[in-house]
């Protein structure tokens, strides 16, 4: 495996959702971002996604918190 192999297979996220209805959005890579994958949390539901060779961001909308290798972040009001 390359590093940049290594890299995309050993990057998650985890949200955890504060309230009903946050959505997760998988955005792809490539010449054009598309949104690829969709899912929907409700409250105290969580979520580990993975990057991958098809998957280069992550678009979270409503309340949660997110925890990365960089850190903790909170999304919404």
């Amino acid at each position: 495996m390359t590093t940049k192999d290594n890299m995309q297979s050993n990057e998650y996220i985890v949200i955890k959702a504060h309230d009903n209805g946050v959505q997760v959005i998988g955005l792809t890579r490539g010449q054009d971002t598309r949104f690829h994958h969709a899912e929907k949390l409700d409250r105290g539901e969580v979520l580990i996604a993975q990057f991958t060779e098809h998957t280069s961001a992550v678009k979270i909308r409503g309340k949660s918190t997110i925890l990365t290798r960089h850190g903790v972040v909170e999304s919404g009001e």
